[in-house]
Order: structure tokens, then C-alpha cells, then sequence
């Protein structure tokens, strides 16, 4: 009998009936195991729901239950070689093609109207998109929340590997569930820790586990997007073909953000008109986790009640819309949605590019060596005249204040400073001017600096931050570039000059935030692991070899320089969203809330 404390006040779920152990035939004579909720009450054929999921397919009974209850019939399917599915489980590249039998297998199930309809976030987010682009005929609509894109967000973003990846694997590996080992995140911290000072190869992080993982290694072959990671993604002329209405939920500070943008981006780019005219993007105040559960407290930040909508009701609504005839959701006012922090409110626009009106320019400059938060360089609105500035890093140093004082905030946190303001010679930070009136900024951050380095390879990692008139700090964006991927994900080119080149940070995670009068901007560019959420990255030790393989004997100190004077511009490229136009602010004193008042939790 379950504890008293455990016991709810529920609806009585007489109306929905479940289905264990149903086997859905794959084109190869493998098998995938589905669990089905299934109104009990249908007084014909209706539209239906599926999600393909390799986490197993008790995590989405909330979900079952939920649609099920309003009239959907909901199928939960373990990827193959998960749960009670067939076959072997190679992570992503199987999907597409099982999710594409998925639909069909039920369409044609007696209580399916022909109509389909898929679900799901993070990995049940990508096999949204890959099963779509195969242009199953009875597939009507997606909702890909937090996707991936392979091979710029996962396994790797900028071309850096997070041994993250063993535990996800681990997670995912056979056939039962792992939640509990995957979830200790203390544990796991220990291990990267021991691999991290061990001087180790990064193909060896693994070995911490006291076995291999052939994937791992498999990826660890490809550092780069090439056409191996090309196979897992749909190609432009699949996004062209995409016309069913698409609804894209992301977060500013989802892990998967860069990845869900890429996917909208390229369906924009190659998509025809129809499509295109379907497609809608959310993007909330919201890390991996808030784009399925929103919570109004994210690291340490808490936005307004607002930012806290009904995510399961607004896909009840997109369905009923797209399959069922009823109104667009009200909270869908344009073709995107975003969250502002600070003004604590949703905003709209028209299109991702034109929620920035234009960009202000900061240019670097300093007095000295800016190695200390406390004796910083500045961003001023004129070129730089000084010196180039200078920080030095050894990749064998494995102790440090900023070592522990990521070991006691655990990362996540987005006030937190404590990291760098331990930093003390392996950084450089620049402040801005107090701000003089309120400005809302939203969109891309972009950097352009001058830097030399005396190696042939290192990373370079980019922190940009809001600070208070308290002195406390908001982390607002980040961005990451390996030195000999200057030029291009795609290109390796090692560096052979001392001579400063010209590196473009162009991949910033989108922000949307009005930053307040007196408040100034930190920008901190500083060795990858040296910042929260980057100390157990793949270790470059700068040596130029291969990444993967390098170890502690290959370890070369960095001198890294960067320039900022009048034929070396560096600078900061700030996004100032659009003024409220009259249509807008009278829109939103009409709702009351700026969003859909039946989509908010409070």
C-alpha cells in the first residue's frame, strides 16, 4: 500500500484503457515493443499520438494518461534494442527509418483514423525530425522539443566532446533502464574528476568504467562534422519536401538549443513556402529539462510566473488544431514566440532574424594584462588603442581555486561567479560602461577578436554576463571555438604563426533579456575548462595531435594575446531587440499576460 502522504486526488481513469506488450513489425522482421493508452470511449476511428523513445516507455505514462483522458490515443515505442524491443540499440542513426514504420503500423490500427501525430523531446525530439523528413504519408504534424542536430550540439558542440557522453551511454545501453545510475550526477563528477587529473587520453575516459564502449570510440573517429555525421541528419533537399505544420520548443539555455535552431534554420532556409508558412518556434526562459516541465527558478535565476506555461495543454491544443479542426492556440500570436527575462513577458515576431533590430558594437581595450575581474580591461563605443593582452594556461595544471570552486557549485548555476572571479591569470575580462537606459537585448551575441597563440591548437571559450548593481552576475551567453577549426567546423587547419588571426564567435546560444540602467556587461574569454559546466571537457593539451589521443606528455603551456587596437578591432556585437511596436503593446494589454492565459501554471 503506498504512504498516505503519496496519495493525490485524481481523476478515476475509467475511460482509458491499457495495452501492454504490443508488437509493432519493423520492414527487417524486428520487432519494437509499443504500451498503448487508448480512450475507451471512441465512438469511431481518431487521431493518435506517438512518441519513439529509447529511455523506455514508462518514463511518458504521465503523458499516455494525459492525452488519453482528452481523447487521443497515445503510443509509447522503445527504440529498438531498448526496453522490450528487438534488435540492438545503435544510438540515432536507426531511427529514421523505424519511425517511418511507427506511423504507418498505426495508421492502421482499428481506433487510428489515419492520422498520426509524434511526441517527444531531447532524443524523441530528433527522431521527430528524421522520421518526418522520410514523408510517412499518414504523419499530419510534429512537435520536436530540445531536438538534437548531430554533430553540432551532440556528441559534440564546437567540435569538443563532454565525456557526459559515456554517461549518457551508459544510460542507454541493453535493453533495461539505467535512471538511478544516470541521475547520481555526484558520482559521475567523481569520475570525470579522476580521469580529468589522471593526464589520461580523452578515447580512455571510458576506461573509468572499467570496460570500453565501442560507440564512444566509433564517434571519437570523426572530431569534425563530415559525412559520417551528415548520415544521421535530413539532407536540404528533405527539409524542401517538409510540409506538415511543425511546432519547435526550445529553451535559452536548453543544452539543444544550438541544434533545435539548427533544424528550424535549415527548414526555413530550404523549406517551400507552404512549409514554412506551418512551421512555428517557441523559445522559453527554459534549460533542457524546463522545455518539457517550465519551472520559474532555473540555476539560481527565477523569471515571473509567466514564464511557467502549460506545456502539455499547448500540445493538446497543436494537435487539436492540426488533426481535429479546432482554433489555433491562442498562444501562437506569430510564427514565433520568445520569453524576455527582465520584463518578464513573451514577445513575438515574425520570423528568428527579426527579433533583433540591429547590433550595437563594444570594443575591446585595456590598460594591461585584464587576468583579474577585479582589474579589467573595458568595451567601450571607439577601437581600442592598448597593447594586446595576455593569459597564460598550462593544460597539465589539474589544481587550482577555479577547480574547486567548480567542484562546490556543482556548474548549472547562472549566478555563480565564484569561477571567475578565481580565474587570477588564466583569462581575460572586459566590462562595459553602466548602461544608461534599459535595453532589451535579444538574440545572437557575436565576437570578432584578434588572437595570437604560441601553439599549434587550443580552446578558446567565451562567457558573456550581466552584472548587477549589487555586483551579482547572470550568465546570459556562451560560445566556444577550437583554435585549428578557425576557419570552419568542417576545416582543420593548425596554427603555424605567432602573428594574430582573426577568430569569429559566431555560435552564441540565443538570449532574450532587457538589462537594466546602471547594470554593465562582462565579457570573459577564457582556456575551455576553466569556466562552470566546461572543467570536464575533452582536454586539449595543445599539442596539435590528434585531441582524442593527446595525454598529459603532450602538454604544452599557451600564451594566448589578444589584440585590440585600431587595425585589430576586436569586438563585441550586441543584439538590441525591436522597440514594442503599438499593435503589440495593444495586443498585450488586452490579454493581460502577453501569452496565453489558459496555457499559464501558477
Amino acid at each position: 500500500m503506498a504512504p498516505a502522504a503519496d496519495i493525490k486526488a485524481k481523476p478515476i481513469m475509467t475511460n482509458v484503457s491499457l495495452r501492454l506488450g504490443i508488437r509493432i513489425p519493423m520492414r527487417d522482421g524486428i520487432h519494437l515493443n509499443g504500451t498503448g493508452y487508448i480512450p475507451t470511449e471512441l465512438s469511431a476511428p481518431t487521431s493518435c499520438i506517438v512518441t519513439l523513445t529509447p529511455y523506455v516507455a514508462d518514463t511518458f505514462h504521465e503523458q499516455g494518461v494525459f492525452f488519453a483522458m482528452r481523447g487521443f490515443p497515445f503510443i509509447i515505442v522503445d527504440s529498438r534494442g531498448r526496453g522490450n524491443s528487438e534488435g540492438v540499440f545503435r544510438p540515432f542513426i536507426q531511427e529514421a527509418e523505424d519511425g517511418y514504420d511507427v506511423v504507418e503500423w498505426l495508421a492502421r490500427q482499428a481506433y487510428c483514423n489515419g492520422q498520426v501525430a509524434m511526441h517527444g523531446g531531447s532524443y524523441g525530439g530528433y527522431n521527430q525530425w528524421v522520421t518526418a523528413n522520410t514523408r510517412p504519408p499518414h504523419l499530419i504534424t510534429i512537435v520536436p522539443t530540445a531536438a538534437p542536430y548531430i554533430g553540432i550540439d551532440f556528441p559534440m558542440r564546437s567540435n569538443i566532446f563532454q565525456p557526459y557522453l559515456v554517461q549518457w551511454l551508459i544510460f542507454t545501453s541493453g535493453h533495461a533502464s539505467q535512471t538511478k545510475l544516470f541521475a547520481d550526477n555526484d558520482f559521475w563528477s567523481s569520475l570525470y574528476r579522476r580521469w580529468h587529473v589522471s593526464g589520461r587520453a580523452f578515447r580512455k575516459v571510458d576506461e573509468v568504467l572499467g570496460t570500453g564502449l565501442n560507440i564512444f570510440q566509433e564517434w571519437l573517429t570523426h572530431p569534425e562534422p563530415d559525412s559520417y555525421w551528415d548520415a544521421y541528419n535530413p539532407t536540404p533537399e528533405q527539409y524542401g519536401k517538409l510540409e506538415i505544420p511543425v511546432l519547435t520548443i526550445t529553451g535559452s539555455y536548453d543544452d539543444d538549443q544550438p541544434g533545435a535552431l539548427e533544424h528550424y534554420r535549415l527548414h526555413m532556409r530550404y523549406g517551400s513556402a507552404a512549409g514554412k508558412a506551418q512551421h512555428y518556434l517557441i523559445i522559453g526562459p527554459w534549460d533542457h529539462a524546463g522545455t518539457r516541465t517550465p519551472k520559474e527558478e532555473l540555476g539560481g535565476l527565477r523569471c515571473g510566473p509567466q514564464s511557467v506555461i502549460d506545456i502539455q495543454t499547448l500540445h493538446l491544443e497543436w494537435y487539436q488544431w492540426t488533426m481535429q479542426r479546432f482554433a489555433k492556440p491562442s498562444f501562437l500570436r506569430k510564427p514565433v514566440a520568445y520569453f524576455v527575462m527582465g520584463a518578464e513577458r513573451w514577445r513575438y515576431a515574425d520570423t528568428l532574424e527579426a527579433i533583433t533590430a540591429r547590433f550595437e558594437t563594444y570594443y575591446l581595450d585595456s590598460c594591461g594584462d585584464p587576468v583579474d575581474v577585479f582589474a579589467a580591461g573595458v568595451l567601450r563605443e571607439t577601437s581600442g588603442t592598448g597593447r594586446p593582452d595576455k593569459y597564460r594556461f598550462d593544460p597539465s595544471d589539474v589544481e587550482g581555486p577555479e577547480i574547486d570552486a567548480e567542484a562546490r557549485t556543482r556548474g548549472g548555476s547562472l549566478v555563480d561567479q565564484s569561477v571567475t572571479l578565481a580565474l587570477l591569470g588564466k583569462c581575460l575580462v572586459y566590462h562595459s560602461a553602466p548602461l544608461k537606459q534599459d535595453i532589451e537585448m535579444s538574440g545572437f551575441f557575436r565576437l570578432a577578436a584578434w588572437i595570437a597563440i604560441d601553439c599549434p591548437d587550443t580552446d578558446l571559450y567565451v562567457a558573456i554576463y550581466e552584472i548587477g548593481l549589487d555586483g551579482g552576475s547572470i550568465r546570459l551567453s556562451t560560445d566556444a571555438i577550437r583554435a585549428r577549426y578557425r576557419e570552419g567546423a568542417r576545416k582543420q587547419r593548425l596554427i603555424e604563426t605567432r602573428e594574430p588571426l582573426r577568430y569569429d564567435f559566431a555560435k552564441f546560444t540565443f538570449v532574450s533579456r532587457v538589462v537594466r540602467k546602471g547594470h554593465r556587461l562582462r565579457l570573459v574569454v577564457s582556456p575551455m575548462g576553466r569556466l562552470i559546466e566546461t572543467t570536464f571537457a575533452e582536454k586539449n593539451y595543445n599539442g596539435g595531435g590528434v585531441v582524442a589521443e593527446e595525454t598529459v606528455s603532450d602538454a604544452r603551456t599557451v600564451t594566448v594575446s589578444l589584440y585590440h587596437d585600431t587595425d585589430r578591432p576586436s569586438s563585441l556585437y550586441v543584439p538590441i531587440g525591436k522597440n514594442e511596436d503599438e499593435s503589440e503593446a495593444s495586443e498585450r494589454q488586452g490579454s493581460g499576460t502577453g501569452s496565453g492565459n489558459n496555457l499559464m501554471q501558477f
